[in-house]
């Protein structure tokens, strides 16, 4: 009995110790609070997570009162990070700022209030002068005056956006009734008229997009969703019998051996998994995937001499997108069969090349200086544009600006696909002529992500597509001509 009281005095002597730990911290919470200091509360209930933080290296004694965790390393790069290496590696486009101004310029986050200035110093140490403790509460008020700045900044940025947003709605809404009413019951009479035209060049509505493109792209090739449903079939009895045991006679029937048309049937299902990651409606599970493997398996079967290149499904995802499964099918075979496409899916390089010469003239004419810059590299079109015309710009460009491109595309043909590659280098132009070889294809393989269709489309505007008062189409016509 003696020693369960013992034991019982010293749990209740464990729970006071605790009650009055537990009422020092009140204590403290309350104080932070009544002082406006609510990041004081989070700190001392959430004080493991900041532990885990690593904390920043300095680089001089004393305290540091306002510091940043130093960024994660093996960060894939974009676009900026690869612009910021290549100027402080080579000291170009640096300019320091006067020691009067650079305290001005410095971006921080004060991390609380009373763990700036407000509070004494330790006990320990020896207390703050009058002229001290008047020079931090004089850097205290401008910080906290730079941080309502920026607060007044960034809400007026944000309802600068939500205006233009809504105002782009109306736009939109407005011009659907145009489409819908006016032109789309009239296709033949008014799409080549300047109203329709300068409509079109603003964006289609998504709602009449697909109903556009299927249109401006026509069907040459006389496709039926039934002859579609045919392929298809064809193509799902092929991946049936890819997983069995293959006779000699399928083979010689198929005219390829049963290695090229799996290695052909993986191929698919790996850019199927790569086609806008993003999104999560195109990967395995997703309610687009086995929609998207339908489509290139049918135009595999329809198109043996072409079979499938990589590139193809981003096409094919955006045409699925904006229509149903048929009519992207139709719209993706006869959009294959253009001229430049045809060229580039088939990879004949005698074509290609031609296509590269005749966008080289256009580039010199437009962006001499750029084009000066690229030539001491020895840095081809082929190194750039390539990805951009195997994908139509879908996978380079954000999805709705890549629409935005398909729109005038379908309006004006591959001469606006080349028109789009040089808006894109006369937007980025004082940039690439700041860069070596290996930073410009960097940049060009992974544009910036925020690239906005106002810029671009004014870029784009501003390409002349005349040479010697000559045409996209006599140009490319005069390269294929003069090279064969």
């Amino acid at each position: 009995l003696s020693l369960h009281k013992n034991r019982t005095s010293l749990n209740m002597c464990s729970i006071k110790v605790k009650l009055l730990s537990f009422q020092t911290t009140l204590r403290k919470v309350c104080f932070d609070v009544l002082f406006q200091n609510p990041s004081s509360l989070f700190r001392n209930f959430f004080t493991k997570r900041t532990k885990e933080l690593k904390p920043a290296v300095q680089s001089a004694p004393g305290w540091k009162l306002f510091g940043k965790v130093p960024p994660r390393e093996n960060l894939p790069k974009d676009s900026k990070i690869i612009q910021q290496e290549y100027e402080a590696r080579t000291g170009r486009m640096y300019k320091p700022p006067p020691p009067s101004a650079r305290r001005k310029n410095i971006e921080f986050e004060p991390l609380s209030t009373t763990a700036l200035i407000l509070e004494d110093r330790p006990a320990n140490l020896p207390a703050k002068s009058v002229e001290e403790a008047l020079r931090h509460r004089q850097e205290y008020d401008e910080m906290v005056a730079e941080a309502k700045k920026r607060e007044i900044k960034e809400a007026h940025k944000r309802k600068k956006i939500m205006r233009e947003r809504f105002k782009q709605e109306d736009n939109i809404a407005s011009a659907m009734v145009i489409w819908v009413n006016e032109i789309l019951p009239n296709w033949e009479g008014m799409r080549a008229t300047r109203r329709v035209r300068e409509l079109w060049w603003q964006g289609l509505p998504p709602s009449v997009r697909g109903k556009v493109w299927s249109l401006a792209v026509g069907n040459e090739l006389n496709i039926t969703p039934e002859l579609y449903e045919i392929f298809l079939s064809r193509a799902k009895e092929r991946w049936k019998s890819f997983s069995e045991t293959s006779t000699e006679n399928d083979v010689e029937d198929a005219g390829a051996s049963v290695a090229d048309r799996e290695a052909s049937l993986e191929l698919i299902k790996l850019d199927i998994s790569r086609t806008f990651p993003s999104l999560y409606i195109f990967q395995k599970g997703g309610p687009y995937h086995d929609l998207l493997h339908s489509v290139l398996g049918a135009y595999t079967c329809y198109r043996p001499d072409v079979g499938y290149v990589q590139g193809m499904s981003f096409i094919a995802a955006v045409l699925i997108l904006n229509l149903e499964e048929a009519d992207a099918f139709i719209a993706f075979a006869n959009l294959l069969n253009k001229p430049c496409q045809l060229a580039f899916f088939r990879v004949d390089h005698s074509m290609m090349l031609k296509y590269f010469a005749a966008f080289e003239v256009f580039f010199e004419e437009n962006l001499p200086k750029l084009f000066l810059h690229f030539k001491s590299y020895s840095l081809t079109p082929d190194i750039y544009l390539i990805d951009w015309i195997f994908t139509l710009y879908s996978k380079s460009l954000p999805l709705d600006l890549a629409c935005r491109v398909w729109d005038v595309f379908c309006r004006d043909g591959e001469e606006f696909l080349f028109r789009t590659g040089l808006g894109i280098l006369r937007l980025y132009e004082d940039i690439l002529l700041q860069m070596d070889f290996i930073h410009i294809a960097q940049f060009l393989t992974k544009l910036p992500e925020d690239i906005t269709s106002e810029k671009l489309f004014s870029c784009i505007a501003a390409i002349q597509m005349q040479n010697s008062n000559k045409k996209w189409a006599q140009v490319s016509f005069l390269e294929i001509m003069y090279q064969t």
